[in-house]
C-alpha cells in the first residue's frame, strides 16, 4: 500500500449541521508527459486531510501553486470556498456565508474570481453566478441580475461566459455580461465543458437513452455544427483538457486520455488504486506543458 503525504491544515468551525453532501476528497500529483501515451505521476499528496469525512470538490488552479476548492465539514451547513497554497502547505478560508459556494474560477481580468452561489430565497434556492475581488476587500456581487439557474460556467473572455442552465432539458448558452443576452449553444448537455486549445468548446451531449458523447464546436458561432470527438467512458461525465489538447477522463481508479488527432479510443495512462483512490470524478490541470500539476476528486 502506498500512502499520500498529508497537507497539514487546521480549521475551526462552529456552524450547526444541516444538509451534508456526499464525502469526497482532493488529491494532487505532479505529472510529466514522456510520450504521446506515457505519463509519470509523482509526488502524490492528499490535500483534504483536514476534512476526511466531509465534502471537498470543484478544484481549480488559480496559479501553479494556488488551488481553490469548495469544502463542507460534517458540522457545516453549506460548502465554503478555501484557497490552498500548495508549496507552503497553508489553507485560507475565502468565504463565510449562509449560502453555499461552488465552482471557483479565476476571472480573465485576473483581479477577480467567480463562483456559483446557492442563494436561499424562502423555499426556493437560486443558483446565481457571483464575482469577488481576489484581495477580498468587498463581499462581491452577482454577475447577472436575472439568471438564477446557473449550474456551471466557463469564461470565454472578460465579457462573455458560457453558462450551463439547469432546465428540462439542460442548456448551454453564451451570456454577455454587458447586455444580459443569451446565445444558445446546445441542449441535452452534461455538466462538463472545457475550452480546447484551438478555441472550440468541448462538451458532453446525451441522447434520450442516456448515452453520452463529447463533441466540440465554436461557441460563438450559432451556425456551426458540432463535431463528434468520442463516446464518454461508461458511468463517467467529467473531463479535463491536457496541455497538448488531449482529453483526460477518470473511470473508477483509472485515468484515460484521448487525443483527437492521435488516438482512436481512450488510452489508459494511470491506475491510482495503489493510492487508495476510488471513483475519480472531477479533474483540474495546472499551468505547464510537458510537466504540470493535476488535482482530482475521488473517494477513498
Amino acid at each position: 500500500m502506498r500512502y499520500l503525504f498529508l497537507m497539514g491544515c487546521f480549521l475551526t468551525f462552529t456552524q450547526t449541521a444541516k444538509a451534508q453532501l456526499k464525502p469526497s476528497q482532493v488529491y494532487l500529483f505532479e505529472v510529466r508527459q514522456t510520450s504521446d501515451s506515457t505519463f509519470a505521476f509523482t509526488k502524490p499528496r492528499y490535500l483534504t486531510a483536514f476534512n476526511p469525512n466531509g465534502y471537498n470538490n470543484h478544484p481549480a488552479f488559480f496559479s501553479n501553486s494556488e488551488l481553490y476548492i469548495s469544502s463542507q465539514l460534517p458540522s457545516e451547513s453549506q460548502p465554503e470556498l478555501l484557497a490552498m497554497d500548495i508549496d507552503n502547505q497553508t489553507l485560507t478560508r475565502i468565504t463565510d456565508t449562509p449560502e453555499g459556494e461552488y465552482s471557483p474560477f479565476r476571472m480573465p481580468d485576473y483581479y477577480n474570481f467567480s463562483a456559483v452561489r446557492m442563494e436561499i430565497n424562502g423555499r426556493d434556492t437560486l443558483q446565481r453566478l457571483w464575482q469577488f475581488p481576489l484581495d477580498r476587500l468587498s463581499n462581491g456581487k452577482p454577475v447577472f441580475k436575472y439568471y438564477t439557474k446557473i449550474g456551471y460556467y466557463q469564461w470565454l473572455n472578460s465579457r462573455q461566459v458560457i453558462l450551463f442552465i439547469v432546465d428540462s432539458p439542460n442548456q448551454l448558452v453564451v451570456a454577455d455580461v454587458d447586455y444580459d443576452r443569451l446565445t444558445p449553444i446546445a441542449t441535452n448537455v452534461g455538466r462538463c465543458f472545457r475550452m480546447m486549445p484551438d478555441g472550440t468548446l468541448a462538451y458532453v451531449v446525451k441522447d434520450s437513452q442516456g448515452n453520452a458523447k463529447i463533441v466540440k464546436k465554436r461557441p460563438t458561432d450559432e451556425a456551426a455544427r458540432a463535431q463528434d470527438l468520442i463516446i464518454t467512458l461508461q458511468g463517467s461525465e467529467d473531463f479535463a483538457i491536457l496541455p497538448d489538447g488531449a482529453l483526460i477522463m477518470g473511470q473508477g481508479s483509472r485515468l484515460y486520455k484521448y487525443h483527437p488527432n492521435r488516438d482512436k479510443d481512450w488510452v489508459q495512462i494511470a491506475d491510482l488504486r495503489l493510492y487508495n483512490i476510488r471513483e475519480i470524478t472531477r479533474i483540474a490541470i495546472g499551468p505547464g506543458y510537458e510537466t504540470f500539476r493535476l488535482a482530482l476528486v475521488g473517494s477513498n
